[in-house]
């Protein structure tokens, strides 16, 4: 009998595209996703429990039922803009669901816990590789809520053994190449998307916040990851428990940042379409430029981005923006 992750969040994008790989290596994806930012039609590689996260209840029927040997936790808020607006939602449907979820493991004896953190924990640290022995210093309440889930496992590590490892990184990009699941969210807040959206006539122009940074071109910088490298290493961080490794924490990154007006310049170049640009102010809570380096993924997981070019994620989406699943 393969081995069953239960996969939170696996009707999204990195939850479904995480489904996808996690068959393909032999294991049983069970995706527990609530629909209310996820896409049934994502759900396509194992069985699916619709559920939210704060019922307990459901949660434990879900444990009984597929007994799974490990968690994959993706599922969770992530718009910055939100969070700063209303920072309670977040303290809610993150941290205190992250709470019931990892009781709920406990309790059943699934002890092996992947979790999809972020960089955001870390604030705004300009000049600096990210890595993890870095300082966290969030700055909005996202970042602030993934820390406090982070903190939560290990506390429960060192009380009830859990074993979880821990992935930070910034912003995902591109699709599953073989056109099965790719990106969409609703609302759409992610560059690339509103990028092609706005090339294909799908909104009348991409709204770039703020032009007066202090980076070369006036905008802010990200570190991006495509979504296939990105769940490799989740993959990879799996395989490390199941070989009786200690909790760990890994970030992923490229190293090296684009620049709002440079990922705007190579889209322009792989749809061979202008892209109609609006520039508005500053959002409160981001950070100027957020670079995140892997050394310690490369060298304990064996993790290698092969896909994560500027170039590569952007194809990738654009045949995915083109196909027009999940248009509603």
């Amino acid at each position: 009998m393969p081995k069953t992750v239960l996969v939170t969040g696996g009707a999204g994008y990195i939850g479904s595209h995480a489904c996808k790989a996690l068959k393909a290596a032999g294991y049983l994806p069970v995706t527990y996703d609530s629909l209310v930012t996820g896409w049934q039609d994502a759900v396509k590689f194992g069985p699916f429990e619709q559920g939210d996260l704060a019922d307990r209840a459901r949660l434990d029927a879900v444990f009984a039922r597929w007994k799974p040997d490990a968690v994959m936790h993706f599922a969770a808020l992530s718009l910055v803009g939100d969070a700063m607006r209303d920072p309670g939602l977040y303290w809610r449907a993150n941290v205190l669901s992250s709470l019931t979820l990892i009781e709920a493991a406990v309790a059943a004896g699934c002890l092996d816990f992947v979790f999809s953190s972020t960089c955001a924990t870390y604030g705004d640290q300009d000049g600096v590789v990210l890595d993890e022995n870095t300082k966290q210093e969030p700055i909005n309440a996202y970042g602030k809520s993934k820390l406090a889930i982070e903190l939560m496992l290990g506390d429960f590590a060192a009380a009830h053994g859990l074993r979880p490892v821990i992935f930070r990184y910034f912003n995902v990009a591109g699709a599953d190449p073989e056109g099965e699941v790719g990106e969409h969210h609703r609302p759409e807040t992610h560059l690339i998307p509103l990028i092609l959206d706005a090339v294909d006539g799908k909104r009348p122009a991409l709204t770039v916040f703020g032009s007066d940074y202090p980076t070369p071109d006036g905008t802010c910088i990200r570190d991006y990851v495509h979504v296939m490298d990105l769940v490799d290493a989740h993959l990879l961080g799996l395989n490390w428990l199941e070989q009786g490794k200690p909790p760990r924490t890994f970030c992923l990154g490229t190293g090296q940042g684009f620049s709002v007006r440079q990922v705007l310049e190579q889209s322009q170049r792989i749809t061979n379409r202008d892209v109609p640009v609006t520039y508005g102010a500053r959002r409160a809570g981001d950070a100027v430029k957020l670079v995140c380096g892997s050394d310690r993924a490369v060298a304990e997981l064996g993790w290698r981005p092969t896909r994560s070019s500027m170039r590569d994620m952007i194809a990738d989406a654009w045949r995915w923006h083109q196909s027009g699943r999940y248009e509603r």
